[in-house]
């Protein structure tokens, strides 16, 4: 459930830092805002310009959409409440512009901010009243740790602060003795995911991994599943080794991989709000911004973290218009099923979710089942009614694709994603102008075992087609481009190989009388 933990008061720092002093009530907050000659009345007191909004987040993503939100519901007094987002590394010049003029909000990551604290671009001791730490399981489990208790050190004596959580871990109960002194903790009782009217969700067993291939195969190609779609997998292999399978069906999908820089991952996402994917492959990291159990991602400065944790496209990213969200391999944890399932099913809009259970995997499904709790002791996964022995014709040609899957192709895909990358990089276009070699080298550098494609896999005959579904689907025809509507322009005609050219008529000339 959403934890939101409010406190004005002092936190417990570890030995070595610096600590400041707890507001004994609302009404010496007040007294402290104040200053003598304030009880004017009319206008109200002049207050100087300064930062007394902070709000904490684990990427960057995450901070545009804070920013983005604030400035919504700021919209009406947009002249008086000023929003800066700090988190983007890349633009520190321009912050420091922004962050002389002192705007109201400053939203970022621990580490930028730190980082502007400690080049006294902002100062935040003599005005700080709010702070807000969103996604709060998040910033420790994502090596923000030492970044945070040396922030606190550059905080004043007296503020507010706020703690955002979805799931209350031992991260948050950390960060809570840290930051909070006596804090309220609010618990949303609303019901985790929509109800069954809204949000159907299905469970297929399948009895090898090779049945969960040749599922996945028939509701894509035969458009079982329409609309967009969302498929996890629990590794960034198995999304290359999914993505690469459906290729060979001439099934478009895209991976959100995040060893690629922000900005792709953003391209791709925007594509599939726009409609030039029907289906994105990812894990809980690029998605819901969730590590590993176990496995914290940077103890320390110098921890080992992932290519860029502020970059990954976090929990809460908006997929615009997700039909279905299918749950290829089963999630590890029954929060991340919930995660899961809430990228569908949003702003009253149907949705389903299906999941595919191997049967060594019957007991970590009773786990998120008894999570889901269902109504009157009923399931919360209802079984989807659907008969195996009917897609038995595709199963050769499953195999087929699945072989040509290797380990050597997976490889090729992920480097080649990169090296487009690096060939197409901005930041690296100066270096590749002084050393024009390693450009052509990199051209130049083929795949040595790609992913052999068989053009024929593409098209299904009709006999191969279940007899139910005959005349119902179109597994052949192909999908509409997105593409601008452009103006064709009409070639003038040759009146010497056309023959149709009409010259204008002589008209008689009058007889003068």
């Amino acid at each position: 459930m959403p934890v939101i933990d409010t406190g004005k008061s002092e936190p417990r720092l570890p030995s070595g830092l610096c600590t400041f002093a707890a507001t004994p009530d609302p009404d010496c907050a007040l007294d402290a805002a104040e200053g003598p000659g304030d009880d004017q009345e009319g206008t109200g007191p002049v207050v100087e310009q300064a930062v007394r909004g902070l709000v904490l987040v684990p990427t960057k993503e995450l901070a545009r959409q804070a920013q983005a939100m604030i400035q919504q519901l700021a919209a009406y007094c947009a002249r008086d409440i000023r929003v800066a987002n700090v988190s983007a590394a890349e633009d520190s010049a321009s912050q420091r512009a922004v962050l002389m003029e002192k705007p109201d909000i400053v939203v970022g990551t621990p580490s930028r901010v730190l980082s502007h604290l400690q080049q006294d671009s902002l100062k935040l001791r003599d005005s700080l009243e709010l702070l807000v730490m969103d996604e709060a399981d998040l910033l420790f489990s994502f090596g923000f740790e030492e970044e945070l208790k040396s922030l606190l050190c550059h905080l004043p004596r007296i503020y507010q602060a706020f703690l955002m959580s979805a799931t209350f871990n031992e991260d948050v109960q950390t960060l809570k003795e840290l930051v909070l002194h006596n804090p309220v903790t609010l618990k949303l009782q609303e019901s985790q995911l929509p109800g069954p009217e809204q949000l159907q969700q299905f469970q297929v067993v399948c009895g090898t991994e090779e049945d969960k291939f040749l599922l996945l195969y028939a509701l894509l190609k035969l458009s079982l599943i329409r609309g967009k779609s969302l498929l996890f997998v629990n590794t960034l292999e198995r999304s290359y080794r999914l993505r690469l399978f459906l290729e060979q069906f001439s099934i478009p999908a895209c991976v959100l991989n995040g060893e690629l820089p922000l900005r792709s991952r953003c391209h791709i996402i925007s594509q599939f709000n726009q409609g030039f994917y029907d289906c994105v492959i990812a894990t809980d990291a690029e998605v819901l911004g969730a590590p590993v159990k176990g496995k914290r991602q940077g103890k320390g400065p110098k921890g080992n973290r992932a290519s860029d944790p502020e970059a990954g496209v976090a929990r809460g990213i908006d997929f615009h218009h997700v039909c279905a969200v299918l749950n290829f391999d089963l999630p590890p944890t029954p929060e991340a099923y919930v995660h899961r399932a809430g990228r569908t099913a949003r702003a009253n809009n149907p949705g389903v979710v299906l999941t595919f259970v191997l049967p060594t995997e019957q007991s970590q499904l009773g786990r998120i089942e008894e999570l889901l709790g269902g109504e009157n002791g009923a399931p919360a996964l209802l079984p989807y009614q659907f008969r195996m022995e009917e897609i038995e014709g595709f199963r050769y040609r499953c195999r087929d694709a699945m072989r040509s899957v290797t380990k050597q192709a997976i490889r090729e895909a992920r480097l080649k994603e990169i090296k487009e990358e690096l060939l197409h990089s901005e930041r690296l276009k100066t270096y590749f102008e002084d050393n024009p070699r390693d450009l052509q080298l990199l051209r130049h550098d083929l795949p040595l075992h790609p992913a052999v494609v068989k053009p024929h896999l593409g098209h299904v005959p009709d006999y191969l087609v279940p007899p139910a579904l005959r005349g119902l689907v179109h597994p052949h025809k192909k999908r509409k481009k997105q593409s601008s509507k452009k103006v064709k322009k009409v070639k003038a005609q040759n009146p010497l190989r056309s023959f149709k050219h009409r010259g204008e008529k002589h008209r008689p000339r009058a007889v003068p009388s």
